[in-house]
This record gives C-alpha cells, structure tokens and sequence, in this order.
C-alpha cells in the first residue's frame, strides 16, 4: 500500500454516486483513497475500478451511523497511514419520508444519525490525524434543504442537514488553530443513481427538475467532485467555514 509520505484520503459512503466520483477525483489528484460503504461487494469492486485507473485505494465497510463502528475504522485507518490528510464526511441520504405527524422517533433519530451523527463521529476520530496531516482538510455536504425546510415528508432531511450547515462553522473555529480547513459543498440536484426510481418511474417530474435550474440542466457528479478537489487543495488554503453551492444557480430559484 501507499507509503505514510503520500496524501491519505478518507470519503465515506463512497460506493457509488457522488461519493465514488469524488474518490476518483481525489486519487487522479494523487491521494491514496480510503472508501467506507456498507455494501461490501461493491466496495471491493470500486477498489478494482480505481486499481484499474492506477489509484491506490482501500474499502472499509462500516455503519456509520454506529459510533463505535466509525470511531474504531477511523482510527484503525488513521494509524496505518500515521496521519489523514483529507476526510470527506459524503454519507447521508434523505433516509425516511414521513410527515412530523407521523413520524417516529426511530425515524427522526435515523435520519439525524445518517447526515449529521457522521459528520460527528467521522470528524472527531479523525482530527488527531488531521493535526499530522498535510494541508488538511474536512469537507462536509449540506443542501438547500438546510435553508429551505425541504420538501413535504423530507422535514427532518432539512433539520439534520441544517445541523451539518452548523457543525461545518463549529468545526472549523474548533481546528483552525491546528491549520485544519473544514468546509461544505451543497449539490443542487445530480443526475445519480440517488434520483433513479423517480427517474424510472415519473420521468417528466425528473425532466421538469432542470427547469428549476438556471443554467438548465441537472448538474453531474464529475461537477461535485471537482469542488471538492478544489476544496481539498493547496489552492484553496485560505478557505475556511464556506459553504459553496454546486446547483447552477438552483438556490437562487426561477
């Protein structure tokens, strides 16, 4: 495996979607990429597509909504390398739809551990490793949903991403004086398999998404990771507590 010397990446729930484009990205930068999923055929498989592309990668599969489970891989990771240069807390989901009416506490309590308890739990095992790290960096995603309440039955969805908004500021008046960067990105709407039953089964809903869109079209993965290439980079090394939306003009609304 890749030396302590080389850049260490860590992106959790990078299987597919944005998450493995970004692990892509970040290894073509040179980073040795650690993924995390719970699906661990298809963890191994990524490592074979990434080997294939000339990228050194590793998969741990691990819930990250456990915290023993995150806090014990983190670690693990961080000690074989000596250090963690880049952690991208991608994990999260919409999770459960369910009006505030009906929903349940296991539901609430799902959903806030899947987008905000793993920014946590993955943040925190991390940092120890960030402060050995070159040029580190957290990168965490939020939404539009964090402003905008979300749509109905996605409230809580709206809630913990508001909550990762938060962490991301707390974060990084936390570390800054270790020199660790910690920012966001919020996807406007990507063309993933995250879209893909609406996409099946109510494709003009889906067509209708671009028209939202002021430049007029969804935006791609390959977009997402780019920002957070930048993000990770030298070139963004006075970049801190920022939140850069990647929606063609999305938030803005038509």
């Amino acid at each position: 495996m890749s030396n302590s010397n080389g850049k260490v990446a860590v992106i959790t729930g990078a299987t597919g979607g944005i998450g493995f484009e970004v692990a892509k990205r970040l290894g073509k930068d040179g980073y040795t990429v650690v993924l995390n999923g719970i699906e661990d055929e298809i963890g191994a498989q990524r490592v074979k597509e990434l080997t294939a592309l000339g990228i050194t990668s590793e998969y741990y599969g691990f819930d990250m909504t456990k915290d023993e489970e995150v806090t014990a891989n983190i670690k693990k990771i961080g000690e074989k390398y000596g250090k963690i240069d880049v952690l991208v807390n991608n994990t999260g989901g919409i999770g459960v739809r369910a009006r505030f009416e009906e929903m349940t506490t296991e539901q609430y309590r799902f959903v806030m551990a899947l987008n905000l308890d793993s920014v946590f739990y993955a943040s925190r095992a991390a940092i120890p490793f960030l402060k050995k790290g070159e040029n580190p960096t957290i990168i965490n995603y939020t939404s539009n949903a964090a402003w905008n309440g979300a749509g109905p039955g996605a409230g809580i969805y709206s809630v913990s991403k508001g909550g990762v908004q938060s962490i991301t500021r707390a974060l990084a008046k936390d570390l800054a004086e270790y020199g660790i960067r910690v920012n966001a990105v919020s996807p406007g709407t990507i063309d993933t398999p995250f879209h893909a039953q609406i996409k099946a089964t109510k494709p003009e809903v889906f067509a209708s998404w671009a028209n939202s869109v002021l430049l007029g079209r969804l935006g791609q993965p390959e977009e997402v990771a780019s920002v957070v290439s930048f993000l990770a980079s030298k070139d963004a090394s006075f970049i801190t507590a920022e939140t850069i939306q990647i929606g063609g003009g999305q938030a803005l609304g038509i």
